[in-house]
């Protein structure tokens, strides 16, 4: 069955193509802005599914009429079919077929996607569900758009949710614009020439009277105003670049994300370099965790330290690129690490504690177990120091696969042309005053920079001797203080162990400007590396040195003495009065409490608090803006039914009970045009009754006209009781036709605004639209047409159909 035409479908082509046009131009300039939030163009295949799909939606309900439900259920569908394979393929089959965990996630998406991309650390990861965002804004906004431009004669409404989006999407994204200048000029030009055109093409303004304007003259005058709008605009986008270039903001933009801070600190927890000679005495059996995959040569490292306070060698306190910056965990961590990537399948054991053993250039991570999820939510990696901490503590049964890159080894001779890299270190504090003149005696002979760090190495590995101070070995005290790294280089032999040699070489390394850190992990002995699976133990903990250099990176360095090479009797000279060592004060203690780590003080909680409180400011802000959305879509709905409301409330309370007669059947005849009658104006209620009747069949409509022409034109008024009958009647008479039509004819009838503006100005310009569209099927193009109502001769505009 054709359906009938109506005001949409009758729209001139170029009118549709102008429409739907702008609209994809406005919504596109708009999104482009999430740039950098995803660091590239990962997420335009969702803004383009999400725009197609909104256009072709907005394009058929305007072109069959169809109501705000119709509108929002094709909308709803659209996300859901379409979700899977644009904005979560990798939870789809083929990345097509979507599957109960795709549709889970669509639908909590609404309301969860927000707070997970606002909490991820820019650049965000398209697998990891941040596509959502992009997606339901094109499809929602779109939709809404295009379906404004193509049902109102002002488009100046259209362009209200597209500058919403503009506003939306910067809130959402990173300080750091997109394409500022870009966005803005396209915006600008897009709504002012979309407002232009519909202006100069309205039906108005298409026809010229031929008896005051002569034709050539009129499209004269349209050709005018057009180039002059041209202009306008060629002006304005001139004057807007080039002031942009001399008034760039001193300051980045505000966003979202500003106030969304991850309640972490790092320094909360004590070193893990404290515990090392308790790991090395108390879990030397003790099977810590096991890796499957690691490469021969590889390390595991847990934590990397760079600041030294004479106390503890520890994580720096603040910075955006320092050892402390962990951020939440995300895929693609590392997408210009080089090497040899590698998957590390890691299950703790004994291991407990919030460092998490990994190794290179992290990637992804992703856990498995009972305690998966719990552990991605609290996860946080440094990708400059190449560390991970998990802060629910790691505990026997954790697993997780690592996918990393593994950096090139490289040799002496390759690093020997190289120099130190300049990246920001910390400063030193507490040092020993002597180490500055023994770390420039040690390299003085070097020339180049890999021989200054290997006279460090030597000259710690070959001069010193190895001890835990374990029972049966020689005295070795814990810890790595300023007095114990005094202790080690100025006593008549160097006894300690990897946490001594490594925090004395790297702090000899920064009194004379070279970039060192202090790394703490595990690695298998020579022998068993490159084994199927690595089973760390206390005794395979090491601590060793990095040192950066231009153009490679950090290399690592080992200042420790091998394990058998020991003081004896040979090569120990014996002090002569050791009561002075005996008599030094004791070291403070360097055994960390093994108890969870507490904030410090009050300040912490009030941040938390305060972390907090923005988090609950954030979403609510964004839940207000989903709701706004919602509301937006529903309020046609909610205005059309408030305003047939208002209409039966004053017709059912008119002052003259005759009057209320009239206006139970106008009631009646509203509802029965709503479910399709074609009523016309100017009828009595008998002919009313026969259009109806035949319509809708309801035969007994006939009989109600004429009671309502008794009553009202009879000799006295109707009583209140007679009153009340009537409208029952007239409510039954409804009723029946809802209950006869099916949920989509009942709910368009609800919907419906044919009774609301019947014999208005903008019905009368609807229909005078229509008749002058079916006339200009038949009429040969460019004949006169003579306008009996105002008595004007007009041409007739060129014949165009959608």
């Amino acid at each position: 069955m054709t359906a009938p035409a109506t005001a949409s479908s009758a729209l001139p082509l170029r009118r549709w193509i102008l429409d739907l046009g702008a609209t994809t131009l406005l919504v596109a300039v708009s999104l482009i802005g999430f740039w950098p939030t995803f660091g590239g163009p990962s997420f335009l295949p969702a803004v383009a599914g999400g725009i197609l799909l909104g256009l072709a939606i907005a394009a058929v309900t305007a072109w069959r009429r169809w109501g705000i439900l119709l509108t929002t259920g094709l909308v709803i569908g659209a996300y859901f079919v379409f979700g899977g394979a644009l904005a979560l393929p990798q939870t789809t089959i083929i990345g097509v077929i979507p599957t109960l965990d795709t549709l889970q996630r669509l639908a909590l998406g609404p309301v969860t996607a927000w707070k997970q991309l606002l909490t991820t650390v820019a650049p965000v990861a398209a697998s990891d569900g941040h596509l959502l965002v992009p997606f339901l804004l094109a499809l929602v906004v779109t939709a809404l758009t295009a379906s404004l431009a193509l049902r109102l004669a002002q488009v100046a409404w259209a362009l209200i949710p597209a500058a919403a989006l503009l506003m939306l999407v910067i809130a959402l994204g990173t300080p750091e614009p997109a394409f500022p200048i870009v966005q803005g000029l396209v915006f600008a030009i897009v709504g002012i020439a979309w407002l232009a055109l519909r202006q100069i093409w309205a039906p108005q303004n298409a026809a010229v009277s031929v008896s005051d304007v002569d034709p050539s003259r009129a499209a004269h005058m349209r050709m005018r105003r057009l180039l002059a709008g041209v202009a306008v605009l060629a002006i304005a986008g001139g004057a807007g670049v080039a002031t942009s270039a001399i008034a760039a903001p001193a300051e980045s933009r505000h966003v979202f994300r500003d106030v969304i801070i991850p309640p972490f600190n790092i320094r909360d927890y004590p070193s893990p370099l404290q515990a090392f000679r308790k790991n090395v005495r108390d879990e030397v059996d003790k099977t810590l965790f096991t890796v499957q995959g690691l490469p021969k040569g590889a390390r595991i490292r847990t934590a990397v330290m760079d600041q030294y306070d004479g106390m503890v060698y520890n994580v720096t306190d603040g910075g955006p690129t320092s050892s402390s910056a962990f951020t939440p965990l995300r895929s693609d961590m590392s997408p210009d690490a080089e090497g040899v990537p590698v998957t590390l399948k890691i299950a703790i054991e004994d291991y407990r504690g919030v460092w998490m053993p990994t190794a290179g250039a992290l990637t992804d991570i992703e856990f498995d177990g009972d305690r998966a999820e719990e552990l991605r939510r609290s996860t946080y990696v440094n990708t400059a120091t190449e560390t991970a901490v998990a802060t629910p503590v790691l505990k026997k049964g954790d697993q997780y696969t690592v996918d990393a890159v593994m950096p090139d080894e490289y040799t002496d001779e390759q690093l020997a042309e190289l120099s130190f890299g300049t990246v920001p270190m910390p400063k030193q504090s507490n040092v020993p005053e002597e180490l500055t003149t023994l770390a420039a005696e040690t390299v003085s002979g070097a020339e180049t920079a890999i021989e200054q760090a290997r006279a460090l190495e030597s000259f710690l590995s070959e001069g010193g001797f190895f001890s835990h101070g374990l029972e049966g070995e020689v005295l070795s005290r814990a810890g790595h203080t300023a007095e114990r790294i005094s202790t080690l280089v100025g006593g008549d032999q160097m006894i300690g162990d990897d946490e001594q040699y490594a925090v004395a070489m790297a702090l000899l390394a920064g009194e004379i400007n070279i970039p060192a850190r202090v790394v703490m992990g595990y690695f298998p002995e020579e022998e068993r590396a490159g084994e199927a699976v690595f089973e760390a133990t206390g005794d395979n903990v090491h601590a060793w040195v990095e040192i950066n250099f231009d153009g490679v990176g950090w290399v690592p360095f080992s200042p420790t003495p091998p394990e058998d090479q020991v003081p004896n009797d040979t090569n120990t000279k014996p002090r002569v009065d050791p009561k002075p060592q005996v008599l030094q004060p004791p070291p403070p203690p360097q055994e960390p409490v093994d108890l969870p780590p507490t904030l410090p003080d009050d300040r912490e909680s009030e941040d938390e608090n305060l972390n907090l409180a923005g988090i609950i400011g954030a979403i609510l802000l964004i839940g207000g803006i989903t709701l706004a959305i919602l509301a937006i879509l529903a309020s046609p709905f909610i205005v059309i039914g408030a305003w047939k409301a208002a209409k039966r409330r004053a017709r059912r309370s008119a002052p003259r009970t005759s009057d209320r007669i009239s206006g139970g059947w106008d009631e009646l005849t509203d509802r029965a045009v709503d479910y399709g009658a074609q009523v016309g104006t100017g009828g009595t209620r008998v002919e009313e009754a026969t259009v109806v009747a035949s319509s809708l069949a309801v035969p007994q409509v006939t009989a109600l006209a004429e009671r309502a022409d008794r009553e009202v034109f009879g000799p006295a008024d109707p009583t209140p009781e007679e009153v009340d009958a009537f409208w029952q009647e007239v409510d039954g008479i409804v009723g029946g036709l809802g209950r006869e039509a099916g949920f989509w004819k009942r709910t368009r009838a609800r919907l419906s605004m044919r009774s609301l503006l019947g014999g208005t100005a903008v019905s009368n310009g609807l229909q005078n639209l229509k008749d002058a569209a079916a006339a200009r099927v038949r009429r040969e193009p460019g004949t006169i047409k003579n306008n009996t109502d105002t008595g004007t001769t007009s041409t007739s505009p060129e014949s165009e159909t959608p």
